[in-house]
């Protein structure tokens, strides 16, 4: 598929979401989801590598959480190949978004990314969860599906002060991981989340920090 049509189908998605997206936003997101699929195989970045699923799967399921996130000081945890924190601090510009994960493939790919699309509101830390102490608390944890509640509950309380938010991605419904919630923190409500483009279950847990 064209570059012109990929542009196209972001910048709708993106309208669908609420989201408005200028013409230099729009190809950062799309220059980034090359970088993707140049870096993908030999990085293991993601399973999908076709960069047409990638819009809607990656790219718009992101951007789907993006009108929920507090700001300005934004981590998100077991980033991975950068999602949704890369597409977070493209249309959020005014946030400083800090990428962590613990691998060092994935930090690599990153900090290209980072260089590539001249992000300057984004920083790239290797490190576990529970190893990192950050100089200033967090106003927003947020995860993409990369572990139970719980789970993510625990090793995300000591990155931000009371009255912080903690967002977890999911798919279906969560209520078996609803009833193991960490009791530092408060479930808020558990919003059905439509990406255009994807007929699967997306699910948001909204959550404040006790």
């Amino acid at each position: 598929m064209a570059d012109e049509e990929l542009l196209s189908r972001i910048g709708a998605g993106a309208t669908e979401l609420g989201l408005d997206l200028d013409v230099t936003q729009r190809g950062q997101l799309l220059g980034y989801l090359h970088e993707m699929v140049r870096w993908g195989r030999a990085y293991n970045l993601t399973a999908i590598r076709d960069i047409e699923k990638m819009v809607p799967l990656h790219l718009l399921d992101s951007l789907a959480v993006v009108p929920h996130v507090r700001g300005p000081r934004v981590i998100d945890l077991g980033t991975g190949a950068g999602l949704p924190g890369i597409p977070l601090a493209i249309v959020r510009p005014g946030f400083r978004v800090c990428l962590m994960d613990s691998s060092a493939k994935k930090c690599r790919f990153l900090r290209h990314v980072v260089v590539k699309l001249g992000l300057q509101n984004v920083e790239v830390v290797q490190s576990r969860a529970e190893n990192y102490r950050p100089e200033q608390g967090f106003d927003t944890v947020v995860s993409r599906a990369v572990g139970a509640l719980g789970l993510l509950m625990d090793l995300s309380a000591h990155l931000c002060e009371p009255g912080a938010q903690f967002l977890a991605m999911k798919g279906h419904f969560p209520e078996a991981e609803l009833a193991d919630a960490d009791e530092r923190w408060k479930v808020d409500e558990v919003l059905a989340l439509k990406v255009p483009g994807v007929e699967a279950d997306r699910h948001l847990v909204v959550c404040t920090r006790l």
